[in-house]
């Protein structure tokens, strides 16, 4: 920490000399930004990805805006795989992100030996047979739970229709909020849980009903009570729906490497800047994933072909009510990105791509 000399002593023999003055003991100098900048490295990234080009280019709309994604895919089509390299395109965690997120850690009593910050963006994926408590947090002492632990960071929700519906119902105020309450008798404690929720799901009970290479065993009936288990008023909190394909042979085979995430990452940035500027911190906003109606009609206004465009589209593909707001908020993010003012159709339409749950042809 700045502005504190630290003096590093054995026994309490060398403070009595140190005191008395008998012994010199100089103070521990340690270059902050140097050791912040060290620590800030992943060990995976979005070169290491085959093929799933259509996912990727979702998954960095979703981090130019800070939305909320949901991946249906088969099993084994790298819907994990990609989940785990999306803190590696976030915004690189700053000074104070970092001492916040090591707090929370620290309290929790998980902070790595020998680890005095944490510089990289947390990235948590509890197993679905997680209780609420652990969730949200809990206990006596009440203690942070997965969505405080992911806080300036990723929660992850792999098999996200296998999770409890009570546990997946109170994830429902900590993303409306960005912070958890947890009262008992003697005490009261607030942490903060401002992340994104990033869930992967097979699109039936066999997994199979969009893989070409294998046969759906499913009925309708089975499909639909299967994505019944996700509450409407919870799917309304996620803005990007984005089907993930098996990868094909000739991709796994392709010895081309894909873009590394530092790259991805200066995009991103980019157009999280301009989000800053835009909304200057009003309201606590910083990303649109948190604009509210009233601050759709006025950063999300639409000229005539780009209203027609998600007119047809509501109509003809049969997007349900709650897919309006959302294809407005990620399409103002691919504008951004294009360092448009202006919502432009091909804005629109990349934004109705994702919203693969919406669509008739799955309800």
């Amino acid at each position: 920490m700045d502005g504190v000399k630290v003096a590093g002593v054995s026994s309490l023999k060398e403070v009595v000399a140190k005191i008395n003055g008998t012994k010199r003991i100089e103070p521990i100098v340690v270059d902050r930004e140097n050791l912040f900048k060290s620590q800030m490295k992943y060990n995976v990234d979005f070169t290491d990805v085959k093929g799933q080009e259509q996912v990727k280019r979702a998954l960095e709309v979703a981090a130019a805006g800070g939305h909320n994604v949901i991946m249906i895919g088969p099993p084994g089509s790298g819907k994990t795989m990609l989940a785990k390299r999306l803190p590696t395109i976030l915004p690189d965690l700053v000074f104070d992100e970092a001492l916040e997120t090591t707090k929370i850690h620290s309290v929790a009593g998980i902070l790595a030996e020998g680890k005095g910050l944490i510089a990289t963006r947390p990235f948590r994926s509890p197993h679905h047979t997680i209780s609420d408590a652990g969730l949200i947090g809990g206990g006596s002492v009440p203690k942070p739970g997965e969505v405080s632990l992911a806080h300036n960071g990723i929660l992850f929700l792999d098999e996200f229709t296998e999770f409890k519906k009570n546990v997946l119902e109170v994830t429902r105020q900590p993303l409306e909020d960005c912070m958890v309450t947890i009262s008992r008798a003697a005490i009261s404690l607030s942490y903060p849980a401002r992340f994104m929720l990033i869930a992967a799901m097979n699109p039936c009970p066999c997994g199979y009903a969009t893989d070409p290479n294998n046969e759906c065993t499913c009925t309708p009936q089975m499909i639909q009570k299967y994505m019944s288990r996700i509450s409407g008023p919870l799917m309304d909190r996620i803005d990007i729906q984005i089907e993930v394909p098996a990868v094909l042979f000739t991709e796994l085979a392709d010895k081309e490497k894909g873009e590394a995430s530092t790259i991805v990452r200066r995009r991103v940035q980019f157009a999280r800047k301009i989000q800053l500027d835009r909304y200057n911190l009003k309201d606590g906003m910083f990303a649109n994933s948190q604009m509210e109606s009233n601050d759709l009609r006025k950063y999300c206004k639409l000229e005539s072909k780009s209203a027609n465009l998600l007119k047809i589209a509501m109509e003809k593909l049969g997007l349900s009510a709650r897919a309006y707001d959302r294809i407005l908020k990620v399409s103002r993010t691919i504008a951004d990105m294009d360092d448009k003012e202006q919502i432009q159709p091909s804005h629109i339409s990349e934004a109705i791509q994702y919203r693969s749950l919406d669509r008739k042809l799955w309800l």
